[in-house]
């Protein structure tokens, strides 16, 4: 308060209502709210006439108006800055109207709320799936405009699992999924638009996935033992018959070369049938060169956090606070101090909290601290709880470092960063009888750094083939709420007996989906482009800053071309990217054979019978149009020429300049400098010459990074940025 008149601030805010105030009303009639502890001011109900007098006065640094806010649990697309009333790429591709998502995934529970087709248009004509009958899965009922198809293909997966694993949760033979990561993914993708809806009262409101109006069909590949190669396969080869428009696969492993790796082979077929394939880079980080699903067809995407927090705050015995994130639905031990204990020695794991490894006497009514590893983060908790103990602490260790994945545990706990596990224990080591509770604290949204790069996502260079950057882009993957089957707990343990329609779960898998809906609105918008049209599209448009305009940041340091390939996904620009880098099938036959694949292994992916030799000497000095550029420079190697090729898809009668940001240690020039568009859909093609300015001394891998950006001369807007990565290797 600027004056002392005034006993209380109530009455100071009131003075302003008192000075402002022109009708007969009561002042305090006005009032709304009188804040005092989350801003400094008031809510009050005023005419124009009164909002101009307040606003003139001394001390009255700003006023706002209230707006109508939605609540989100699906809070990703408002992230993402898609919004179903303002002008934006929901609203010019309808919402994805039309197109097919089809999801290979652990299957589907049909009657989440997210796969209501209230208000779906028609199914496709163009669609000749089917809805397979199976365990408790009917072709007449669980089907509808939304949720169009269903299969699932076990064949691969019976035969290589012949042991017959006794579990608490029944596995379907049919589309219906008993593990939930299936009608999460699908959710997340295309779900319906749910009102009311969180989990236990957190992240609380609406949820709806990228492409609401967009149809699914789930291809079931994977069970208890996994996803077998030869059922995606299967249902690869489904979905490019059905119909589909996108293929989405949350799924995949270690890096394999190509001509071996069956998600590759199959995808191939689909993108030569107009079929875009969009694949999870896999949660291998953050150790380099472990990105999957990295053939030059596929979109592989990495994962990023929101700016959505769940925090659950340790209050240590000593005074001291330790920061941590937890779904955890409850109040319970807000205020009730109990015992710390870290179960150290003996082999039987006690430090991860394993089954049968903590002792009851050790345990029983106290906070037990669990390390993160070995086993599942919610299995700790129902392992501590079934020892007795009252609550949990999880505890990063140094290969998760700050990672912050929730989740809906099934006693009191938290999950506290590694830096934060470092002073917890030392609390412990030096106190006779530490002491804890924990302070669960909702939702808090907008408070925290984002987009980052999430800790876990799976990063480049790509061992396979190094001259294609990949990850090519990340989207949300950490503490995403969406639909989850009424079969299981929202932690996804048998022992879990609590029932929801959406849980929380973190992975590259979570990004997948987003993926693939964004990908749906820009097919629905532009029904003739190419899958790399639409994948340039969404690359060549992202953002490589975070919300307050600071560089995206990996951990403690901006995040490298390789943990981030070309940047966050942004849907708003990606549906009106002004240019684009198109590639057709062939093109990438002659990439295959710049890599020195084989004829038999070129065979092998693309089922055609391929002369490297023709084929080189008809595309000499070739590179493939891919919307980023990785260049390896071998020992000599003094410079590279990369050839690129745009296509108009903005307005007629359009020139671009080239801006560029050349990689510490190399020089780079570009022919042409401005490149004139006359018409829509022509193609122009440009030359970039990298220069090495540094000879190669060093015993091991140096690396470097820039831009190339095309920027429209009169509608800066349109802006076709390409991340470039120089590597240098010695031998």
């Amino acid at each position: 308060m600027t004056t002392s008149t005034f006993n209380t601030r109530l009455e100071w805010h009131l003075s302003f209502l008192d000075r402002t105030v022109t009708s007969e009303d009561d002042p305090s009639s006005r009032l709304l709210y009188s804040y005092r502890s989350a801003m400094e001011g008031f809510a009050a109900t005023l005419s124009e006439e009164e909002l101009h007098a307040l606003r003139s006065m001394n001390d009255v640094i700003s006023i706002r108006p209230d707006r109508c806010l939605q609540l989100h649990t699906t809070y990703s697309y408002k992230f993402l800055g898609l919004s179903p009333t303002k002008e934006g790429a929901w609203l010019q591709s309808s919402f994805g109207r039309g197109t097919i998502i089809g999801v290979l995934d652990t299957g589907v529970w049909p009657e989440s709320p997210s796969f209501n087709d209230h208000h779906m248009p028609p199914v496709p004509k163009r669609w000749k799936g089917i809805c397979q009958e199976g365990r408790n899965f009917s072709s007449s009922s669980h089907c509808n405009r939304k949720l169009i198809g269903a299969r699932f293909f076990s064949k691969g997966h019976s035969v290589a699992s012949t042991s017959s694993i006794s579990t608490a949760v029944v596995e379907y033979v049919s589309p219906r999924d008993s593990h939930g990561h299936g009608t999460h993914t699908s959710s997340t993708a295309a779900g319906a638009s749910v009102p009311m809806t969180g989990v236990f009262g957190n992240g609380a409101g609406e949820a709806r996935g990228m492409a609401p109006g967009a149809h699914v069909a789930m291809y079931k590949v994977c069970w208890f033992n996994g996803c077998y190669s030869s059922d995606i396969l299967a249902a690869m080869d489904s979905a490019i018959r059905d119909g589909v428009d996108i293929l989405s696969l949350s799924l995949g492993g270690f890096p394999i070369p190509l001509f071996e790796d069956s998600i590759a082979i199959g995808s191939f077929r689909a993108m030569e049938r107009g079929v875009m394939v969009i694949c999870a880079a896999g949660n291998n980080g953050p150790t380099p060169s472990l990105v999957a699903n990295e053939a030059p067809w596929i979109v592989t995407v990495g994962a990023s956090t929101l700016d959505r927090r769940f925090p659950a705050v340790v209050h240590l015995g000593n005074g001291e606070i330790l920061n941590g994130e937890s779904m955890y639905p409850g109040k319970q031990l807000a205020e009730k101090e109990v015992e710390l204990v870290y179960v150290t020695g003996g082999n039987k794991g006690s430090q991860f909290c394993l089954k049968g490894s903590l002792p009851r006497s050790k345990v029983h009514q106290k906070m037990v601290v669990c390390d993160r590893g070995v086993n599942g983060r919610a299995e700790k908790g129902q392992v501590v709880k079934d020892s007795g103990g009252a609550a949990m602490i999880l505890a990063n260790t140094k290969i998760n470092l700050e990672e912050d994945s929730v989740d809906a545990h099934v006693l009191p706990a938290t999950l506290i960063g590694y830096a934060e596990s470092v002073h917890l224990k030392s609390y412990i080591n030096s106190t006779r009888r530490p002491r804890a509770r924990i302070e669960f604290g909702g939702t808090v949204i907008g408070k925290s750094t984002a987009p980052t790069v999430a800790q876990f996502s799976s990063r480049g260079p790509s061992i396979t083939n190094p001259s294609i950057l990949k990850p090519d882009i990340i989207a949300p993957g950490v503490n995403i709420i969406a639909a989850w089957p009424q079969n299981l707990g929202p932690t996804g343990l048998p022992e879990d007996s609590r029932r929801v329609n959406f849980t929380i779960m973190s992975g590259t898998s979570m990004a997948c989906p987003h993926l693939s809906g964004i990908a749906a609105l820009v097919c629905s918008a532009h029904p003739t482009w190419s899958p790399a049209a639409v994948k340039s599209a969404i690359m060549t448009t992202a953002d490589v800053v975070d919300h307050l305009g600071k560089p995206i940041m990996d951990g403690q340091k901006p995040a490298e071309v390789f943990a981030m390939g070309a940047g966050h996904v942004n849907p708003g620009r990606a549906i009106n990217p002004g240019l684009v880098y198109d590639i057709k099938p062939d093109e990438y036959i002659t990439h295959l054979c710049t890599l020195g694949y084989t004829s038999s292994e070129i065979f092998a992916i693309t089922h055609r019978n391929v002369s490297c030799q023709e084929t080189m000497a008809n595309n000499r000095g070739f590179s493939l149009n891919y919307p980023s550029i990785s260049v390896i420079f071998k020992p000599r190697m003094m410079s590279k020429i990369i050839k690129r090729r745009l296509t108009n898809v903005g307005s007629p009668n359009s020139t671009y300049s080239v801006e560029v940001m050349a990689p510490q240690g190399v020089k780079i020039r570009v022919k042409p400098q401005h490149l004139t568009f006359v018409h829509v859909y022509q193609s122009l093609r440009y030359r970039v010459w990298i220069i090495s300015r540094k000879r190669m001394a060093s015993k091991k891998v140096t690396f470097s990074q820039g831009h190339l950006t095309w920027v429209h001369t009169h509608h800066g807007q349109y802006r076709a940025r390409s991340p470039i990565s120089v590597t240098w290797k010695n031998k």
